[in-house]
């Protein structure tokens, strides 16, 4: 039972610790959120010498054992704002998450509206006659007087 207990113990000891290590930095993986500083395209689609100085700058960051977060902090301080493939959430950059969000609202109430149209008003409730109740009753009239002629 005390065996049990500290391999128990010993198991979630060593599932914490690895769950808490972050996973190590790798080159492939940087390069998809950062772009090239010269053609504006991901590092990782880039041949341009700005994109090699760059790469270059993350292996050797990755050889000194820093995250990943620490190495873009880096290629910012380097290279400036414009390496980051993602815009930040905050400021101006805010902006490329918030209008997009907002031409789709304006879309879909703008469809809305066009379907809210199309269908013409809405049906009256209640006990409102259907409309054509009076052409309908009229043409039984008329068909019964019809029945009736000689």
């Amino acid at each position: 039972m005390r065996r049990a207990g500290i391999i128990t113990l010993l198991l979630a000891t060593l599932l914490a610790a690895t769950a808490a290590v972050e996973p190590r930095a790798s080159l492939p993986d940087i390069e998809d959120e950062v772009m090239c500083v010269q053609c504006k395209t991901p590092l990782n689609l880039s041949t341009a010498a700005v994109a090699e100085r760059e790469r270059e700058f993350i292996r050797r960051e990755i050889a000194r054992g820093k995250t990943k977060e620490e190495i873009k902090a880096g290629l910012v301080e380097r290279f400036g704002p414009a390496v980051l493939a993602m815009p930040e959430d905050e400021g101006f950059g805010l902006a490329a998450y918030v209008v997009p969000v907002l031409a789709g609202l304006l879309a879909l109430a703008a469809v809305m509206l066009w379907l809210r149209r199309w269908r013409g008003p809405a049906a009256p409730t209640g006990r409102a006659k259907a409309p054509g109740a009076a052409d309908s009753r009229r043409l039984e009239r008329e068909l019964a007087a019809h029945d009736r002629r000689p």
